[in-house]
């Protein structure tokens, strides 16, 4: 089931009404990530604010989700001793069957999910469609209510939850953005009239002639009223073709799930009626009243039903190979429902812009996981989340003038000239001041948390930009210092230490020399600059105080958390004792990861507590600043060595015998590198050829990292640069149609009208005989100017999925045709494991795919 936007506080009203402090409490399963970390300290906020008792329970991947099933959500169901209850999932399982792999649903059992409710708030696309369209418990069967359908709860229609709902008995519910109601129609009425179909083996005998099949044989593959039908989808059977299997999954080698591209979950009792009713819409004309109706054939019946069948299996099947995308930020879902409670304050809004700015840390954009193409103007589609994620951060930008009124008392009702004049904030306003602020922020890391020069060193920007990977760049580098008039003394000090005066004029000088080194989005506008929008302040960023204890940026916030998760708390060490352990390790044992996902797990806890304080979060700069010093030197020695190569339909490189190399062993610190170098690489291509390969998409990049106590490569695949917003083009894709016809319609009757004046005019002139070969001139001309803009609007109109990246598809396609051991345990499917000896194998066999849209 999907919960619309619109009714976002429906359940948690209903929880918050229903609670009493004997209830169970309320299980969270966040991913380890900063949205979904930011995500349930607003949730858990909210939690306690209500007197709801709730624990949270870290999850890694998949074989954590499927242990968590388990061990903690199975025993909360009313059929095993439990008293039902709430599971909310953050940035968990939208991609996979959660029925299944949570244990919910069971083969046989009539009562499914036993009280349990799920909430899926999950940013990852595409849907997994049994989720949304389905995954409701089924009410008992009837005369009347026989099908899948007709069996759903009252208030639910084809999977949307109404207003008549009423929670409690259990499900899953999906927390639908604005994707669902708005984008999957077709996916929809291909599910819902699959899950309703009789379930016909198809023997490769659709067109072709077979032997007849009597009615009788065709009844007895219908299952009667009442009874559970076998899935087509049973995980426990194996089949050759699966690509629209739903709950078919293979294992790996380590006997760890590793879950399918997410397919579409086929459940309940199912029962037909008469096949004739299902296909009345295609029956042909009716008989004349002098002959009888005729009933058609069982085997014409059974040929239109698989062609049937194969249609609407084939629009799903598009659908999940389409690639994978990320939506709207779950931390504003979450939000948006506090918003709805009103319970919006400063601290939520805070956590919201720190999730927010954290997607576009890792890459996470409505392209899927892919590097930024930069441009100067930022609501440009090539932007994060292009179109949306502008109308996103407009919206926080907002916000943040809501709740953080400016102080006009001690300045006589006049802002503050250090803000007028776009300064980036260090300090406090007083010793109380605990407020969200607008700041012009540059591209850099950790200004106020390093030098200058190190901020702008670290700076994946400036890397790509200025190539400071070679010694051309770094001279390219302290030029631009000296044009600034900052010299290496002064730019390598401290940033709060350096001069005054030097710091006022940072702002300005950068804007004045950017422009000689192609460096215009370098730092965003100010309102005095006369390029800002009517004052929206677009491409700022927002900085937070806690009196004169600290000052930082959403974006150093998202950094140290991230840092935090990814190396933990003593990163040094534990890196240096990685080291010292691999090289004294002399038989690999894997056993599957379990310990390494323990230890993420401690580390979320740490990452947790370093959110609401600000002396844990200043103890994690140290580790934030020692992995990005990693990532600067792993990718200036891959791109300085030309170690990178170039493969048929991807670049890729592979990280081992190097220093940090163990850092690089977590798929999120992994994917930070693959980002880094896939931006300069997105740079060299421009500079050779004058734009991005691929369509304006940039080459994809696959990065391997060896892990030598396990024996295993860690790959991750991104995407080339952009893409389109599709969000915003679905969404907006009728409406401009409309306007496009209605534009053609008027032009058309402009002309024609002016055509007509003509005509009139000239048949004072000439003769009838000139008038029509002006006529047909004109007409013509007309008619090449409408397909000409016919051609520019279907050229315009990308197919569905272009530009998203589908290495999550293409390893599922190396897994079925090669023998490679591959796990695949990650919430993010460009990630995977592969076995030291089978990575030569895996990437050739990957390169023959197409693994961007």
């Amino acid at each position: 089931m999907y919960l619309p936007r619109e009714l976002i506080s429906k359940l948690y009203v209903h929880l918050q009404n229903t609670r009493h402090p004997l209830s169970p409490p309320v299980l969270i399963l966040a991913a380890l990530e900063p949205d979904a970390l930011c995500a349930c300290r607003i949730l858990t906020r909210l939690l306690k604010h209500d007197y709801i008792p709730h624990k949270i329970h870290p999850i890694a991947g998949y074989g954590d989700l499927e242990r968590a099933g388990q061990a903690l959500v199975a025993p909360m169901m009313e059929t095993r001793g439990g008293s039902g209850g709430v599971v909310v999932c953050l940035g968990v399982g939208g991609m996979v069957d959660m029925g299944t792999i949570l244990g919910l649903e069971v083969e046989g059992e009539e009562s499914s999910f036993g009280g349990v409710e799920v909430w899926i708030v999950d940013a990852h696309r595409p849907w997994n469609l049994g989720n949304v369209f389905g995954g409701y418990p089924l009410e008992p069967a009837s005369d009347v209510a026989t099908s899948y359908q007709a069996r759903a709860p009252e208030g639910v229609i084809s999977g949307r939850i109404g207003r008549s709902y009423k929670p409690g008995k259990g499900g899953i519910v999906v927390f639908d953005d604005g994707d669902v109601a708005e984008g999957l129609d077709t996916e929809r009425d291909a599910y819902l009239a699959l899950v309703d179909m009789p379930d016909i083996e198809d023997d490769g005998d659709i067109y072709g002639d077979s032997d007849s099949e009597s009615d009788d044989e065709v009844e007895e593959q219908q299952p009667k009223p009442g009874q559970k039908r076998k899935s087509w989808s049973d995980p426990d059977e194996e089949s050759s073709d699966d690509d629209d299997r739903p709950r078919q999954r293979r294992r790996s080698n380590s006997s760890t799930p590793i879950p399918d591209s997410p397919r579409p979950a086929q459940r309940g009792l199912i029962s037909i009626r008469d096949p004739g009713m299902i296909l009345s819409d295609t029956a042909e004309d009716p008989p004349s009243a002098a002959q009888p109706p005729k009933r058609p054939s069982a085997r014409s019946l059974r040929k239109k039903l698989l062609r049937m069948k194969a249609e609407h299996e084939g629009v799903l099947r598009k659908y999940y190979r389409m690639g994978a995308s990320y939506s709207e930020p779950i931390t504003a879902m979450i939000y948006s429902l506090a918003s709805e409670l009103g319970r919006e304050d400063n601290n939520v809004l805070w956590l919201t812009i720190v999730g927010v700015t954290s997607m576009e840390l890792y890459g996470r954009s409505s392209a899927g996981l892919a590097v930024t193409v930069r441009g100067p103007d930022t609501t440009s589609s090539t932007g994060w989340m292009g179109v949306r994620g502008a109308r996103l951060r407009q919206l926080l930008r907002d916000e943040v003038r809501r709740l953080n009124p400016p102080d006009l008392a001690p300045l006589n009702g006049r802002v503050s000239p250090a803000e007028s004049a776009g300064i980036i904030p260090t300090t406090a306003r007083s010793p109380e001041d605990t407020s969200i602020r607008l700041s012009p922020e540059p591209k850099f890391l950790l200004i106020r948390h390093w030098s200058l020069y190190d901020s702008m060193l670290h700076s994946p920007y400036l890397f790509a930009k200025l190539r400071i990977w070679s010694e051309s760049g770094l001279k390219r580098l302290h030029k631009l210092l000296a044009k600034m008039g900052v010299s290496l003394v002064q730019c390598k000090q401290s940033y709060t230490h350096m001069d005054m005066m030097l710091k006022k004029e940072l702002r300005t000088k950068l804007l004045k020399y950017a422009s000689l080194y192609n460096l215009d989005d370098m730092v965003p506008a100010a309102e005095t600059d006369g390029r800002d929008r009517a004052g929206t302040k677009d491409g700022w960023g927002f900085v937070r105080s806690w009196g004169w204890r600290a000052t930082l940026s959403a974006q150093d916030v998202g950094v140290v958390i991230g840092a935090l998760l990814e190396v933990g708390k003593y990163g040094a060490s534990i890196a240096d004792d990685s080291r010292n352990q691999s090289s004294q390790v002399t038989e690999v044992i894997d056993d599957g990861g379990v310990a390494e996902s323990q230890e993420w797990v401690g580390r979320f806890w740490e990452a947790y507590d370093a959110l609401e304080n600000i002396d844990a979060l200043k103890a994690g700069l140290p580790t934030a600043q020692y992995l990005h010093r990693a990532i600067f030197r792993t990718g200036t020695s891959l791109l300085g060595k030309r170690q990178i190569k170039h493969l048929h339909a991807f670049r890729m490189c592979v990280i081992k015998d190097v220093p940090d190399a163990p850092l690089f062993n977590h798929p999120a610190a992994l994917t930070k590198l693959a980002l880094w170098i896939g931006e300069a690489l997105a740079e060299q291509e421009k500079d050779a050829t004058g734009k991005l390969a691929h369509g304006g998409r940039g080459t994809p990049l696959v990065v391997a990292s060896l892990n030598e106590k396990r024996g295993v490569y860690v790959v991750v695949g991104t995407g080339g640069g952009g893409g389109p917003d599709l969000a915003f083009l679905d969404r907006q894709g009728a409406k401009g149609k409309a306007a496009k016809r209605e534009a053609k319609a008027k032009e058309r009757e402009a002309k024609y009208k002016i055509r007509e004046e003509k005509r009139a005019a000239r048949k004072a002139e000439r003769d009838d005989e000139d008038d029509e070969e002006d006529d047909e001139t004109e007409s013509d001309g007309s008619d090449s100017s409408d397909s000409e803009d016919e051609d520019e609007g279907l050229e315009a109109r990308k197919e569905r999925g272009y530009g998203l990246n589908k290495f999550g598809s293409a390893f599922q396609d190396v897994i079925a045709e090669t023998n490679a051991r591959v796990r695949i345990d990650s919430f993010e499917h460009c990630v995977v494991e592969v076995r030291k000896d089978d990575l030569g194998g895996f990437l050739e066999s990957l390169s023959m795919k197409a693994v961007v849209g």
